[in-house]
């Protein structure tokens, strides 16, 4: 049986540390491809099963001028559909940096799964990024119960860290 694929949107920081021990914890069932920010140095080398990764600009940063993140943006939704066309992934699964919104726009479009994971760090309110992919992610996780009362539809299933 063929494997389905799945495009990993990594993050800095804990967003890669998160989304890393979930696809470890899928295992092998699953043939993996990776968006990592051309600005993220570090999460690249934490990948423990491999499979292609495409590196883009993320949207916006946390200094970034608004008209700038703006430009910005519509670069990333042109790449991020250069990677979809190619990669044909099942679902994109996301732990929340700001690149994971035009990808998973584009990918929403393509009529590709939406799988989010708000980041573990937010415990009483959503993040940005959480609550733009609350609106179209066709599973939303939630990684403490108080924000069930902030995203109703989100699913609880514990900790990733």
């Amino acid at each position: 049986m063929k494997k389905l694929n799945l495009l990993i949107v990594l993050g800095e920081g804990g967003h890669s540390a998160e989304l890393l021990n979930l696809v470890n914890f899928l295992g092998n069932e699953f043939r993996y491809s990776y968006i990592v920010s051309k600005e993220d140095n570090i999460s690249i080398n934490h990948i423990r099963l491999k499979g292609p990764a495409y590196r883009i600009h993320r949207p916006r940063g946390k200094q970034t001028k608004r008209i700038k993140a703006i430009f910005k943006f519509f670069g990333v939704f042109i790449n991020s559909f250069k990677i979809l066309i190619k990669v044909r992934p099942y679902a994109i699964l996301s732990t929340g940096p700001a690149i994971a919104v035009p990808v998973s726009v584009i990918g929403k479009l393509l009529r590709i799964k939406i799988i989010f994971v708000e980041t573990g760090s937010r415990v009483q309110k959503l993040s940005l990024t959480g609550r733009i992919m609350y609106r179209f992610a066709d599973i939303f996780f939630i990684q403490w119960p108080q924000l069930k009362s902030k995203a109703p539809k989100g699913i609880y299933a514990g900790r990733l860290i």
